[in-house]
């Protein structure tokens, strides 16, 4: 029982149990690998809450950089880390 409690407990401060990551469509606008930055043209981020727009995201942890050359279409993820709207994701 003890066990089953750990794991449930786990599984809800995780956040993410069950749910993969959303992914928006956009086009790499510009980017400051110095400053870990990228500018993308989106669409909708459902999860932010947040209308088609360009904007500047920092460059999260573990993101592969190579898949973000300008002019690049891609797929993303992002969130809020530390505050700060962060790319956690590309395809």
């Amino acid at each position: 029982m003890k066990k089953l409690i750990a794991i449930t407990l786990a599984i809800a401060l995780s956040g993410t149990a069950g749910f993969a990551a959303e992914m928006t469509k956009g086009k790499v606008k510009k980017l400051d690998e110095k400053a870990g930055k990228v500018t993308i043209i989106h669409e909708e981020l459902k999860s932010l809450d947040m209308p088609a727009m360009t904007m500047v995201f920092r460059i999260g942890d573990g993101v592969d950089v190579a898949k973000l050359k300008v002019g690049a279409n891609i797929e993303f993820s992002a969130d809020r880390v530390n505050g700060k709207i962060t790319l956690t994701e590309v395809k």
